[in-house]
């Protein structure tokens, strides 16, 4: 039987497809310190601990397709907080950030239309792509600037019949990259004058570091039509597992197919919109200490960085993930050789190769992502046996 092109052309994961690797080491009792994946490792708020806990409803029933009324209010209420003011019907709570993604993609273009998106890229955003029969075209960004957005004529070189969208992640996801209220604006601009959809992924809204300020793209005038907002609690309540998100936007057409979309998966998930509505209401200290947290991880990470020679980094402004171009040719076989051949008191790191971030074939191949989702003392461990291998492979590899 004949598979789907879709089936034959769907990225696997290159965050996850090195796992085997990994799995191998650790059932030789090797210690595996985890950067490859942005899974945080601060505790889930125990408020939403307690919503699962005492949650005794005889039945689990559906819920509305947009998600519940109480969460809705709720999500007004948190973007209020951010300068953004919503109407209940400006949002559809998803399942977590990817089906908003998807919806997002889905609801904007047809069918072989084209997405303009700066690489490197969440990974996850070519499948989403794929699955909606849609091309993303890359507009690459560089280390060596920070991954700095292009100019304009840069974007309008990609322009065609076919664009529909350009997507940005701000923070970045898998640069750390924060745009500047200036960039945002420019792109927006840009939009509107191409008459494009501005698909903007804010999960990662309250990383932000040194006393920058988040811009959203919902904070600007005259954008209504054009802007789509998603958004997740897997970061920002270190809820990965609960999968809740959400799709906004001011544009009443679109987000009336948006809701088609979303009845034709019933429902989100209750309880666990239930859980992250609890974390709505968390007092302002529980972000201060998070940021306060992963800033002082980032400042471990980069200045370890900056020990190696030759390393390309710019320090950055966000999110909780470092991209660092290495002295080698190949950072998968890296990170392979790591897990299959290096020990340092048998332990051992894993990153994620930038390879698979990118859509352009053949770039990001000598570039890693650090996921600084570890406590310090790991961290630091972790940056010493990453440090030293590095080193030996260089040797052993000329």
């Amino acid at each position: 039987m004949k598979l789907s092109q879709r089936a034959l052309d769907i990225q696997a994961s290159p965050i996850r497809k090195l796992m085997p690797h990994a799995v191998k080491a650790k059932a030789n009792g090797v210690k595996i310190y985890h950067l490859n994946i942005g899974q945080p490792d601060i505790p889930t708020p125990q408020e939403m601990i307690d919503v699962y806990q005492k949650f005794d409803d005889k039945v689990l029933a559906y819920g509305p397709s947009q998600g519940l009324e109480v969460y809705q209010k709720s999500l007004v209420h948190y973007y209020e907080k951010q300068g953004i003011k919503l109407d209940i019907s400006d949002i559809i709570v998803t399942i977590a950030g990817s089906e908003a993604v998807t919806f997002a993609m889905m609801v904007a273009a047809n069918e072989g239309d084209e997405i303009i998106v700066p690489e490197p890229f969440y990974t996850n955003y070519n499948g989403f792509a794929t699955m909606a029969s849609i091309t993303l075209k890359p507009i690459t960004t560089y280390a060596e600037n920070g991954f700095a957005l292009p100019a304009d004529e840069e974007f309008e070189k990609l322009i065609g019949p076919k664009s529909r969208a350009i997507m940005l992640c701000n923070p970045g996801n898998p640069t750390g990259t924060v745009y500047s209220r200036a960039e945002l604006e420019r792109i927006a601009k840009l939009c509107k004058k191409h008459n494009l959809f501005l698909i903007s992924d804010e999960v990662y809204r309250e990383f932000v570091y040194d006393g920058l300020k988040h811009t959203s793209v919902l904070e600007f005038e005259g954008m209504d039509e054009h802007i789509i907002m998603v958004d997740s609690v897997s970061k920002r309540y270190s809820a990965c597992g609960a999968r809740i998100g959400c799709i906004v936007s001011r544009n009443k057409e679109l987000m009336a197919a948006t809701l088609k979309f979303a009845q034709a998966r019933l429902c989100p998930p209750t309880v666990d919109q239930l859980a992250a509505n609890a974390c709505v209401y968390l007092p302002d200290e529980f972000f201060d200490d998070l940021i306060d947290e992963y800033q002082s991880r980032r400042d471990l990470v980069y200045n370890e960085l900056m020990t190696i020679d030759d390393v390309v980094c710019i320090k950055p402004e966000g999110a909780f993930y470092i991209v660092a171009k290495l002295p080698i040719e190949n950072a998968e076989d890296f990170v392979i050789w790591m897990l299959n051949e290096y020990r340092l008191d048998n332990e051992t790191v894993m990153a994620a190769p930038c390879e698979g971030f990118y859509a352009t074939p053949g770039l990001g191949r000598n570039e890693l992502r650090l996921a600084y989702i570890l406590n310090k003392d790991d961290l630091k461990k972790a940056m010493h046996i990453f440090r030293e291998g590095l080193k030996e492979y260089r040797k052993i590899k000329g």
